[in-house]
């Protein structure tokens, strides 16, 4: 017998009563409720894609968390790694692997929804890379629900599981054939694949727990949000999209995607190290030997996943000539719009308010009477966008970085340039040479990879998602306040305030604490040597102290602060969602440091970031080299 605290749901379509849970933030006032372990497609085999799962029991156990992708068994996830906490302070969570089973959802909504809700659904695609989960504590989505809930504008949170590393994106021309013959077009992108068949479930299904199919955002970070521009730039999004507005927070962005040829010369290494010879014998080998090596394949260029031209959005040909071509567009666009009438920026030109709304075909029904806000109209091809990226989004990589020596980086650089004159135009902007201290090599090291890797790629998808949505439709922000347990900026902090799940240290609850710096070591997910053992290292974003200097400071994370940024982006991504225009999107929307949060004018990345170096130094050399580059920086040096 299930106890009283476990709320059904009768979802008429699918003819089954969910047995799910009720959230432990939930309160007399504000009940949430969650559904877990929904499967939503089905693998029948290995490097095959999914199909959309519909057929359940008469009474489906929702109050469980389903099998995830197999993966590395560590410790701490990507995300504790990053946000340092004690192992003290971390949620048990044992979760079952299983590569057949591991495509389900967890659905966290208000309680008393039903078919006639249609609230905004909220996706969240989990990032690590090869490994993480859509299940983990620190995505959980209650605290978001409830936010919305006490705001008037009600979402339901989804997170999702999906394939990884080897099973979510293994890719050559023998699985090619195999999969035609099967009768699947395209190879590779399985895990890609597996969401969109998540999109489609909720497509067909999400309305009888309270959700809009028609009123879908996907949010996600890292390499998750990866995974949205990928559908974003995806030839099926053209043709018949299945979500309405996009947030992509530091995105790891590819533009060196492999073809089908070079996925397959990295699969047949693979292949030998495990000592097999043909692909029979790769799917019948136990799923653990397969999980040390996915750590490098993400997506492929099939020819049928991504779009044709899907790199002109990444780089656009002729940077200088968008720039003016968008300072045009928006000089028209306030132009056309006449008094008392709403400008493509969302608001009677001469008066900005707090939320403003826009035009747009998508139409989300609260939960309490209200009425509907309408916003942005664009192709429906064409989701609005949230976009930014972080200050130090490159202490993802800082423990490869810390190996590098300044002789060494000198000597990369020039390899992979070709070109002495490229290597030192690259190399004078950085500072970087022969004879830059050891104690400083690491922090430009780190400057560079996050430029190449995540900071200027983040503004070139702006400019170009910008451009093709004639000069509207994109919001820009900056994610630049420190992570309250680590007390520094640091790659998925803002996860920490968006989903308000991680237990804060108590020097938080006043303005007068010492910071605890972060010993590593860090996970990897694109280091080849991942058994080489590093020794731990500990740098701030721009090195301006060394390690034994920051004991005793004074952390800027006090209890306002943390409570000001928390609530900052958990209204604006709510208003989002509910089809409201987060901020006015002439402007960069900043978050931190020290608390600060507001619009600010879009001169704010000439103090903030690299601007006027990404303009003179990286786009002449342009995307394709500059992520050359920092993928091999952020690599480490070859080990022997």
């Amino acid at each position: 017998m299930l106890h009283a605290l476990h709320p059904e749901l009768y979802h008429t379509l699918l003819g089954t009563l969910f047995i799910g849970v009720e959230h432990p933030v939930s309160s007399t006032e504000i009940p949430i409720h969650q559904y877990r372990g929904i499967k939503y497609a089905s693998v029948s085999t290995r490097f095959r894609p999914s199909k959309l799962f519909a057929t359940y029991p008469r009474r489906t156990d929702a109050t469980k968390y389903g099998p995830i992708c197999p993966q590395r068994r560590l410790k701490k996830s990507l995300e504790e790694e990053l946000f340092g906490l004690s192992e003290v302070d971390i949620p048990h969570e044992a979760f079952k692997q299983n590569e057949f089973e591991c495509l389900n959802m967890n659905i966290t909504c208000p309680a008393g929804v039903d078919s006639h809700s249609r609230l905004p659904v909220m996706v969240w695609i989990h990032g690590g890379g090869d490994r993480g989960t859509g299940s983990s504590w620190v995505y959980d989505g209650a605290a978001l629900v409830r936010k919305s809930v006490l705001l008037r504008k009600p979402v339901i949170v989804v997170s999702l599981n999906f394939r990884l590393g080897l099973f979510g994106f293994a890719a050559s021309p023998t699985i090619q054939s195999d999969n035609k013959a099967s009768g699947n077009s395209g190879v590779g992108n399985y895990g890609l694949r597996d969401q969109r068949v998540a999109l489609e479930w909720i497509h067909h299904y999400i309305v009888g727990f309270g959700g809009d199919p028609s009123n879908v955002t996907l949010f996600g970070e890292s390499s998750g949000a990866a995974d949205i521009l990928s559908h974003l730039l995806s030839a099926e999004n053209e043709t018949r999209p299945l979500f309405h507005r996009a947030i992509l927070q530091s995105a790891v962005i590819d533009f060196n995607v492999p073809n089908v040829s070079s996925a397959g010369w990295q699969l047949s290494r693979i292949m030998s190290a495990l000592r097999v010879s043909n692909l029979d014998e790769l799917r019948a080998l136990e799923a653990e030997k397969l999980v040390p090596y996915g750590h490098l394949l993400r997506v492929v260029d099939d020819g049928i996943f991504l779009r044709q031209g899907w790199r002109d959005a990444i780089a656009p040909s002729d940077a200088h000539h968008n720039h003016h071509r968008l300072d045009e567009l928006n000089h028209l666009s306030e132009a056309l719009a006449g008094p008392g009438h709403l400008s493509p920026h969302g608001h009677t030109p001469g008066h900005t308010p707090g939320h403003k709304s826009v035009r747009t075909s998508v139409v989300s029904t609260p939960l309490r009477s209200g009425g509907s806000t309408p916003v942005l109209h664009l192709p429906h091809n064409l989701q609005p966008l949230i976009i930014g990226d972080g200050t130090a989004d490159s202490l993802l990589w800082s423990l490869p970085a810390s190996m590098w020596t300044a002789p060494a980086v000198v000597r990369r650089l020039k390899a992979v340039c070709q070109s002495l004159s490229r290597a030192s135009h690259f190399l004078h902007a950085y500072d970087i040479s022969s004879y830059t201290p050891e104690q400083e090599i690491t922090g430009r090291v780190l400057d560079l990879i996050n430029d190449a890797r995540i900071a200027w790629p983040t503004e070139c998808v702006a400019q170009g998602a910008k451009m093709a949505r004639g000069g509207h439709g994109v919001w820009r922000y900056v994610f630049d306040q420190e992570g309250p347990v680590r007390g520094m900026p640091h790659h998925a902090a803002d996860l920490i305030y968006l989903f308000d799940n991680v237990p804060l240290p108590a020097c938080s609850q006043s303005s007068e604490c010492s910071i605890d710096f972060y010993d590593g070591p860090f996970d990897v997910d694109d280091d080849e040597e991942m058994d080489v053992k590093f020794e731990p290292i500990c740098l701030d974003n721009d090195d301006r102290f060394e390690e034994d200097d920051a004991w005793g400071m004074t952390s800027p994370v006090n209890e306002w602060s943390y409570a000001r940024v928390r609530d900052t982006i958990q209204e604006r991504w709510i208003a989002f969602a509910n089809g409201e225009a987060p901020w006015d999107e002439d402007k960069v929307f900043v978050f931190g440091p020290e608390g600060e949060t507001g619009e600010r004018s879009r001169a704010i990345f000439e103090g903030r970031r690299h601007k006027a170096m990404w303009r003179d130094v990286l786009e002449p050399l342009g995307m394709p080299l500059v992520q050359k580059i920092g993928v091999e920086l952020s690599r480490g040096p070859p080990i022997s």
